[in-house]
């Protein structure tokens, strides 16, 4: 599914958004909680390859006609696919949504998974933007990251990315332990100079059921206490801002015009189809908006779909006061912010004014003419508790 026009211009609506899960790794790194599961023997892609494409049959039945604004391919490591598994769930996609020219097309890729011949490939079956996990750019935190590339791969693999796909971007994780204010400083005006107009930046964050989990409460991971973590964040923004790639949403940077689409669906609350193992989706059904989940494990996940055409285990009817609190979690992530009008729609009320007024005074939060809602670079750094205030 070859698509070589230029990327459509951003239209400001939440959009319909495909997500197709491949969750196979060559390695778990020990901080992720993500569904990735590794696999010692070659995964039969033709099999799986006819999985997605009977579970996408079942969800165009939920979803009904319509049109696509994004495609997102995440993991996993999907640059563990061959291009022909992704040329062919592609061409499904196309199948049973319209899929307009110009789209954005995103597959997520590893940097000791790249090569030029695959990355060829993927752009030939139609993606146009890749995001890679490179996380780090120098090799000791890499290795305590438990990454297989170095720094040399993962420059070898933006040269490829930025020869090859008409947009990129690449994740790197900060606020690790010891890292000092000027070292990252150092780190992240190197990623903006190779970066072409796209940053994920996200703090370290210790996760229940990870290796880093039990290190971390055995006291042999230190992580910066809260301040530090605080200033880290408050560089990150200053940097980026003043490199023309300013905050989009909390952990996003982007040149303006070059923010991930896909990801925009999410935080504007649109629909997309969860597709794969252990993806997640949000479809409106009937006017009713149906949060879905499939099994997590793939080989159960397999089974479930051959046997009944889906590996869904959760259909959960959302109430409107549930999607409006998810609206509301999503839209204040923006720095558009949050769209009061459809948020008052969904949620058949105002906010509390008493809570708006005291989080205003408090510098968290602030408006955008009467439309908007949005959090300040003070309310990010505590959003949690600014969302929780304003739903109660």
């Amino acid at each position: 599914m070859t698509k070589e026009a230029t990327l459509l211009p951003d239209t400001g609506e939440p959009g319909f958004g495909i997500y197709l899960h491949w969750p196979f790794c060559a390695a778990k790194c020990p901080y992720c909680d993500f569904n990735s599961h590794v696999r010692h023997v070659a995964i039969d892609q033709e099999a799986y390859v006819a999985a997605f494409l009977r579970e996408i049959t079942t969800m165009r039945t939920l979803s009904g006609a319509r049109t696509v604004t994004s495609i997102f391919i995440g993991g996993g490591t999907p640059s563990l696919m061959k291009p022909e598994t992704v040329d062919a769930i592609l061409n499904g996609v196309a199948r049973h949504w319209h899929v307009p020219d110009g789209i954005e097309i995103t597959l997520e890729a590893n940097p000791s998974s790249v090569e030029a011949e695959r990355f060829r490939g993927y752009r030939s079956a139609g993606v146009n933007r890749v995001s890679m996990g490179v996380q780090a750019l120098n090799d000791r935190d890499l290795k305590f990251l438990g990454r297989l590339h170095d720094v040399a791969d993962a420059m070898k693999a933006i040269r490829l990315a930025r020869d090859i796909f008409p947009r990129m971007s690449f994740d790197l994780i900060y606020a690790r332990p010891g890292q000092t204010q000027d070292e990252w400083a150092r780190e992240l005006r190197q990623a903006i100079d190779l970066a072409v107009d796209h940053l994920s930046l996200y703090q370290l964050t210790i996760e229940e059921g990870t290796p880093f989990f039990g290190l971390h409460r055995n006291g042999k991971i230190n992580l910066p206490d809260a301040d530090t973590a605080a200033e880290l964040y408050e560089l990150t923004q200053d940097v980026t801002e003043a490199a023309g790639m300013p905050a989009y949403e909390v952990s996003n940077h982007a040149v303006p015009g070059a923010e991930s689409r896909h990801n925009l669906t999410y935080w504007r609350y649109g629909d997309y189809a969860g597709i794969g193992p252990g993806a997640h989706g949000r479809l409106t059904s009937a006017g009713r908006k149906l949060a879905t989940a499939t099994e997590r494990n793939p080989e159960a996940w397999l089974a479930m779909v051959s046997e009944q055409g889906h590996g869904m285990v959760e259909q959960d009817l959302l109430e409107r006061e549930e999607q409006a609190d998810e609206m509301l979690l999503m839209g204040l992530r923006l720095r558009e912010g949050l769209d009061l009008a459809r948020w008052r729609a969904l949620s058949g009320r105002d906010l509390d004014p008493d809570r708006e007024q005291f989080l205003l005074d408090q510098g968290f939060i602030e408006r955008l003419g009467n439309s908007r809602l949005r959090c300040t670079q003070s309310g990010m750094l505590i959003l949690d508790a600014v969302v929780a205030d304003l739903a109660a």
